[in-house]
């Protein structure tokens, strides 16, 4: 069961709203207290030791490829002032090679979280590309993650964390950010996750 509660109340509760309402209360504090223990012990905190993104990628082996074209009428990026809104990228590989797959069912969360990492070097090359140097980038405002999930899937974070914890080594402090992270019937191709993003950037 997936995140699933049921509260009991005995008849004094029934008979009383206000103490129902407290019991209610009480027991969903606990659930939400709970549910959200693991991703507080969740770290932030980059891995890398460099000075700058460049350096940083240097030191976790990464080489950024070609920024994905578009595959339908839409633009990789637009910026307005000093936030740039990437549009959704996918994990596909260097050679061309698309990650398909539910996860859940036929992939695992592992290799799901391998796919939201190579998704997160695909949204660098992005940036690359329209800044042409990853320096430039202020903060990492927000993450929305899709995730290809089987119905009765919950470690929709954990793929996620592929992509957060690669923003936080590349960009330290600065890429630590705000996110969501969902589940979807299905994804383009039926790719494994999608994700998008919102950065804001230093003054020219």
């Amino acid at each position: 069961m997936c995140g699933t509660y049921r509260l009991h109340t005995n008849q004094s509760h029934a008979a009383d709203p206000k103490r129902t309402r407290q019991f209610i209360r009480t027991h969903y504090n606990a659930i939400n207290i709970r549910q959200t223990e693991p991703l507080l012990n969740m770290s932030t905190i980059s891995t890398t030791t460099g000075n700058t993104p460049a350096q940083r990628l240097v030191e976790l082996g990464i080489t950024l490829p070609p920024a994905p074209a578009p595959i339908a009428n839409f633009v990789t990026h637009v910026r307005e002032g000093n936030l740039l809104f990437l549009s959704g990228q996918g994990p596909l590989d260097a050679d061309g090679t698309l990650s398909k797959g539910k996860v859940g069912t036929d992939v695992s969360v592992e290799k799901a979280y391998a796919d939201a990492r190579l998704t997160g070097i695909n949204l660098l090359a992005v940036m690359q590309e329209v800044l042409g140097d990853l320096g430039r980038v202020k903060r990492v405002v927000k993450l929305l993650g899709m995730v290809n999930a089987a119905p009765d899937f919950c470690d929709h974070p954990a793929v996620i964390n592929g992509c957060s914890d690669l923003f936080n080594d590349v960009f330290g402090p600065q890429g630590v950010h705000a996110r969501s992270a969902i589940g979807m019937g299905s994804l383009p191709n039926q790719i494994t996750v999608e994700i998008e993003a919102i950065i804001a950037l230093n003054d020219d």
